[in-house]
């Protein structure tokens, strides 16, 4: 795992300035070579070859092609050996030489051949072509930024920032999406004019014409040569321990995170078949049970004989949350964002690779906003005055309840999210923005400056998705495509390099995902049992007092904090900070902040999206 940048032309005082901001990713070496065309940067986390061989930029046998990379290639050995077949020269055991050797042999077709979690940077110095390759699920990040005839890209947006060339401009769309969706949906972040490379995409820089193409989609059509669930569950279980057992590859020490939910004790089950020593497994828990699963990862624990560790997490200290921003490098409101940050800077203490349980939610259909959306086939029924004006109102006026769920609470949420715009699908149930509350929150400057259709990019998702009439799957989709990569998977792959610690996410293996997407969306979600097929697949495997027993995830008690220790702090952000009021009504904002602690309401979350906006704000333009 290592931090990649570069730009197309030379500069060695920059790009040595860039590679510096991407230090914690890769703590081990650094790499630099730049010509009048090109200059590339590298840090390096050494994983697999930790010799010198495996330092970057990496070039093959007659330096006409240079790579820089980031990821893991799992299919590398075999990959390695077919290339050899064909004459090519290896100089190193590292994953890396066989993305030079592939894009010798096969050209841009080579990027389908690799298995795996990927971003990297191909120079080729005879073409003159650079080239930009992102993952297909999206697990490693590029950044780029092209104006002027001038291209630069990183696996950070702060390496890019680096050069004083690019100028510093909130994206004032980025910021409304964010604030409804907790996350800013690619290809826009949150400063105007760098953009992220989408998940499945390369870029290609030729002949001074640029162009970003996909290479890969998700298809959800029905395969139908699978005749039976059965079947079906005995394949799930040979893809899913193939997944695991190629994520083992490594010269450093590994371990997993467990934190008692069905996923991580998949996996940590799936790795005891195949190590037989002394297997580390780390968690994170909290006094309120609500919010914690500590006595399910103590049962996985036991179960698979790890050696155990619990990270207790009480409270939130303001400084772990700017030191998350200043690694995120724009607001992304994942509520176990600071809680998974504490914890790889925990497990790093130990191990330099864990491995996590990240995208089962989404390829099974995990989430409660898919139940959601089944139940609200029959709410809908109802006549929308009924359902918006007399029942949405009464739900509203309950107070807010101090347990993460409980009914009121989902309650609450369920009658919120089915009164939204039907064209954000069950992804209404993951927004939080409604039209009562962005009429009052922005100022009128703001919103001329905006397109305010929340789930027009929701649309676009769904219109190219081939899930015919099957309506599961085709939430799947949303989920996997529009979703995952910018929330989930971006917070993992940042909180993680804050600690120079690898991530690796198994159950997101691209060869899994595609099997999953062609079995039937009653398979995953069966009446209102969430991850159906997935909990058969792993009877016999896991107890089954965990294989069957409900979603609760390791987030932050934010609406607690918000209402006691992170008060003060709140307070004085969301006064002083000059995004906030230049684009806000600081009464409303003050409203909010009222009602929140006489738990009258909980409006957690538009709260810590704007906490998560001033302290960015406060950190990059300052």
């Amino acid at each position: 795992m290592c931090g990649i940048c570069g730009f197309t032309w030379r500069d060695e005082n920059l790009i040595r300035s860039m590679a510096e901001t991407l230090t914690h990713r890769g703590p081990d070496q650094d790499g630099f070579y730049c010509s009048e065309q090109i200059s590339l940067g590298h840090r390096r986390l050494s994983i697999i070859d930790l010799s010198e061989n495996g330092r970057q930029p990496m070039f093959n046998e007659d330096g006409s092609v240079v790579v820089v990379f980031n990821g893991e290639i799992y299919n590398f050995a075999e990959l390695r050996q077919e290339l050899e077949q064909k004459g090519h020269v290896f100089s190193s055991r590292s994953d890396t030489e066989v993305i030079i050797h592939g894009y010798e042999e096969w050209g841009l077709e080579s990027i389908d051949r690799l298995r795996g979690m990927f971003g990297y940077a191909l120079y080729d110095l005879k073409r003159k072509r650079l080239l930009l390759v992102r993952d297909r699920i999206g697990i490693k990040p590029i950044y780029y930024h092209h104006q002027n005839g001038r291209l630069r890209f990183a696996s950070e947006i702060k390496a890019i920032l680096e050069d004083p060339q690019v100028e510093r401009k909130v994206n004032y769309q980025a910021l409304y999406d964010y604030l409804g969706f907790e996350f800013v949906p690619a290809p826009q972040t949150m400063f105007a004019n760098i953009h992220k490379l989408p998940a499945g995409h390369y870029l290609l820089l030729e002949n001074d014409q640029l162009r970003v193409e996909q290479y890969w989609d998700l298809s959800l059509k029905q395969d139908e040569s699978i005749t039976s669930f059965a079947e079906a569950v005995e394949k799930m279980r040979e893809h899913l321990d193939h997944a695991v057992k190629s994520h083992l590859v490594s010269d450093v020490p590994l371990g997993v995170f467990l934190s008692g939910g069905l996923d991580s004790s998949c996996i940590v089950a799936l790795m005891r078949r195949h190590i037989s020593g002394s297997l580390k497994t780390f968690t994170i828990g909290y006094e309120d049970k609500s919010f914690s699963e500590l006595d399910y990862a103590a049962i996985v624990a036991s179960h698979c004989h790890t050696d155990h560790k619990v990270l207790m997490l009480d409270t939130l200290k303001a400084d772990y949350v700017e030191q998350t921003l200043y690694h995120l490098d724009e607001p992304m409101t994942d509520l176990s964002t600071v809680p998974l940050y504490l914890l790889c800077k925990q497990a790093r203490e130990h191990v330099t690779v864990c491995l996590s349980g990240e995208g089962a939610d989404e390829s099974f259909a995990g989430y409660d906003r898919f139940k959601a959306s089944r139940l609200n086939r029959w709410f809908g029924i109802m006549p929308k005055p009924i359902r918006k004006d007399v029942i949405g109102r009464l739900v509203h006026l309950l107070p807010d309840q101090p347990q993460k769920k409980g009914a009121i609470n989902m309650l609450k949420r369920f009658v919120e999210g089915s009164n939204l715009d039907s064209g954000g699908e069950h992804l209404r149930w993951q927004y939080f923005l409604s039209r009562g509350l962005e009429e009052s929150l922005f100022d009128s400057s703001f919103k001329t400056q905006i397109d305010r259709d929340p789930f027009r990019q929701v649309r676009q998702y769904s219109d190219r998705c081939d899930a015919g009439d099957d309506a599961l799957n085709r939430e799947i989709y949303l989920d996997m495509r529009f979703m995952m990569t910018d929330s989930v998977l971006m917070k993992v792959d940042r909180m993680s390099m804050a600690s120079s610690l690898e991530i690796r996410v198994p159950l997101l293996d691209h060869v899994l995902v595609e099997y999953m997407a062609s079995l039937p969306g009653d398979w995953k979600l069966k009446k209102l049992t969430t991850k159906y097929i997935f909990r058969a697949a792993l009877e016999g495997l896991l107890p089954e007092k965990v294989i069957y027993r409900g979603k609760q995830g390791y987030s932050l008690p934010v609406k607690h904090l918000l209402r006691g220790d992170l008060h003060d702090y709140m307070v004085e952000l969301l006064n002083d900070s000059a995004l906030v009021r230049e684009n806000m009504d600081h009464n409303y904002i003050t409203t909010l902040i009222d009602e929140h602690c006489s738990m009258k309401q909980n409006h957690n979350h538009i709260l810590w999206a704007l906490i998560n906006v001033a302290i960015w704000h406060n950190r990059f333009f300052r």
